[in-house]
């Protein structure tokens, strides 16, 4: 499988871009909502190739991290308007941890009433302890929104590898589950040391963690761990949130979600109640990693990567569509589907 080239890019996108972006992301967001609905809309911000695609034809560098939270934060400016009534919470840093404020403040606007407006503060602390502590795959979550209406949400957050300098995305749809509930996930490259309890293949892993954690067990079990694999101590964390673990025993909760959800729980505990698990229990987990986008697209060199090319042109068509309804300037019109058309492999060799 092949992904996106996504390094880290630390500097910031001009003014005069982001102005651009916004200007050129309005209409086509108001053409998509207006012909396909908010779900339909919803559903494509899942897309990890459409995500990209549509932050390539508004004039952002292809391959870079930068990319996600730019794309996110003219979606904001756009979409967080009278005009909408979809709303994005969240974003980069400390954008991210006022996601649950954002929720609250947005669905007040729109109307949503508690239950729903609970749901959806659940979505977003779910999912990044999904992508951050279910999944530990060397990368560390620096941004996380949530996209939501009365009808859908998506959540569309980044993880960054600072000694790798690169980043990957995970996208998340409608319905959040803990065994493989990402709509995709987008990356450079595949890790070979992955602990993925969120593969159906950690099922029994997560069963025999939940009984870890309701007997009491677990420093019984962390003694019993570090006696067993002293030659493999670098894998099994030296310090664990034990505070954290008594509080879940004594939450007694009745499932994985519920358990991930328990405040203070974090990778090192998670670790070591998973290693537990498989050394111990003989319950193993998945250590494939779970991106599995068989895709990627050009970048500002024009250098192709290997593409899907059906899948892709799917989105090229949609997108194109969406290009020529919207109200755009022929000028502007005519360089977006110029900058679509370098994305598409066909079309662009064939120029």
């Amino acid at each position: 499988m092949d992904s996106i080239y996504l390094p880290l890019h630390h500097g910031k996108a001009p003014y005069w871009l982001l102005n651009k972006m916004k200007r050129l992301a309005r209409p086509i967001v108001h053409i998509i909502i207006q012909e396909f609905g908010e779900r339909e809309f919803l559903r494509r911000m899942a897309d990890p190739i459409f995500f990209q695609s549509f932050s390539n034809v508004l004039g952002f560098d292809w391959n870079s991290s930068g990319s996600t939270t730019v794309l996110t934060g003219v979606l904001k400016s756009v979409l967080n308007t009278e005009e909408f009534d979809i709303r994005v919470a969240g974003g980069k840093g400390e954008n991210a941890i006022k996601t649950v404020e954002d929720i609250e403040r947005f669905c007040d606007e729109l109307g949503i009433g508690e239950r729903r407006k609970e749901e959806l503060i659940r979505v977003s602390r779910l999912s990044a302890k999904i992508d951050n502590v279910a999944l530990q795959d060397g990368y560390s979550l620096y941004h996380h929104a949530v996209i939501f209406s009365k009808r859908g949400w998506v959540v569309v957050q980044q993880g960054m590898n600072e000694s790798l300098r690169l980043a990957r995305r995970y996208h998340h749809l409608g319905e959040l589950r803990v065994e493989e509930p990402h709509s995709g996930i987008i990356t450079q490259r595949f890790e070979s040391s992955v602990m993925d309890l969120t593969s159906r293949h950690s099922r029994e892993a997560r069963r025999a963690m939940l009984d870890v954690v309701n007997d009491g067990t677990y420093r019984f079990d962390y003694s019993r761990l570090l006696s067993m694999v002293p030659h493999r101590e670098s894998v099994v964390p030296k310090r664990v949130d034990w505070k954290a673990l008594e509080k879940a025993y004594n939450l007694q909760p009745s499932s994985f979600e519920d358990l991930l959800l328990v405040r203070g729980l974090g990778r090192a505990a998670v670790r070591a109640l998973a290693l537990i698990a498989e050394l111990i229990y003989d319950a193993e987990y998945s250590k494939k990693d779970p991106a599995k986008f068989s895709f990627a697209l050009g970048g500002k060199d024009g250098v192709p990567f290997p593409v899907n090319p059906r899948v892709y042109e799917q989105v090229i068509e949609f997108m194109e569509a969406a290009i020529r309804q919207a109200e755009l300037s022929d000028f502007e019109r005519k360089a977006m589907l110029e900058r679509l058309a370098k994305t598409s492999p066909s079309r662009s060799s064939s120029q």
